[in-house]
């Protein structure tokens, strides 16, 4: 089977691997190099990398336009297989493949269609996030589906779980584009009254507070990314919190307690324990070692 493959982060890379290793990949469609990460200088995308790695044509670009269309058009594919490319599809390439176009989308849909699912997931309190393998359609994450797969959220870190659900999504597509050429994939409407929606994650979300529970501050520290951290303020300090648990004691809400080792913030229900932290211009570091250089007497902790 012909495939193009179209994505760009590094959610999308297992997709390619798999893909690469089953069928044959004739062209890969990425967005171009940009600033990424903390270098400030312009680099490829993680598909780019991976799909040069590999040795498989790459063809950037920000949108299909008339000239990538001909591109693409004359690498006479079978199916194109879509994962966070990052770009809306004309009805040119939905309709360019014999097969058709497929999407790896990172949620149990109908639940979490859009930017942020895995993101959302985690905010919102799902015991499990997971992937579809759909139709693309006009509307936004609305096509049909033919496969799902989950794992428990549990308390694993954004970062961790988009890969394993990413790794999910590749076993998932190299196994339906086999059911697909077959012609023997069962597809699945979307129940429209379950649909939500993941919006992108903006960074004041994301902002730890006080007057909340600690709960709800947990799970911004879980579903944390560089895009939009988990932050606050202690002692007129800002500090980017990376790893964080419920501390099962009562402190109030607003005030720092350091003892034993252990570095609380007192929130409306609870505490909130810090265990991994970033100070503003200093390295990652545990909470412990910097809560040594913390002068405690009467600190207060705010939103960042």
């Amino acid at each position: 089977m012909r495939v193009i493959f179209m994505g760009t982060p590094e959610f999308a890379v297992p997709s390619l691997v798999a893909l690469d290793e089953a069928y044959d990949v004739v062209g890969v469609v990425t967005r171009p190099d940009a600033v990424r990460g903390r270098g400030k200088r312009l680099e490829p995308s993680p598909v780019k990398a991976e799909a040069q790695a590999r040795d498989l044509r790459v063809i950037e670009a920000n949108r299909i336009t008339p000239e990538v269309l001909v591109v693409l058009s004359e690498l006479d594919a079978d199916i194109v297989c879509v994962a966070a490319y990052g770009c809306i599809l004309p009805d040119s390439v939905l309709a360019m493949a014999p097969l058709g176009c497929v999407n790896v989308h990172a949620s149990l849909l109908p639940r979490w269609r859009g930017a942020a699912p895995v993101q959302r997931a985690i905010l919102a309190g799902d015991e499990r996030a997971g992937v579809s393998i759909m139709r693309v359609v006009h509307e936004l994450d609305a096509g049909v589906y033919c496969a799902q797969a989950s794992t428990e959220v549990a308390d694993k870190p954004c970062g961790q779980l988009m890969a394993e659900v990413a790794e999910l999504g590749a076993h998932a597509l190299v196994s339906s584009l086999a059911d697909i050429e077959a012609g023997r994939a069962t597809w699945t409407e979307q129940d429209a009254s379950l649909v939500t929606y993941a919006h992108k994650v903006e960074k004041a979300e994301m902002r730890l507070d006080a007057a909340d529970g600690w709960l709800e501050n947990v799970r911004r520290v879980q579903a944390s990314t560089d895009a939009a951290p988990a932050r606050c303020v202690v002692g007129g300090r800002g500090l980017r919190v990376l790893r964080a648990t419920a501390a099962g004691e009562s402190v109030s809400a607003g005030d720092v307690r350091v003892a034993r080792g252990r570095v609380l913030l007192g929130c409306a229900d609870g505490a909130l324990e810090l265990l991994e932290v970033k100070p503003d211009g200093k390295r990652e570091m545990d909470a412990r070692s910097w809560a040594a250089g913390l002068r405690v007497d009467q600190i207060r902790w705010e939103r960042g």
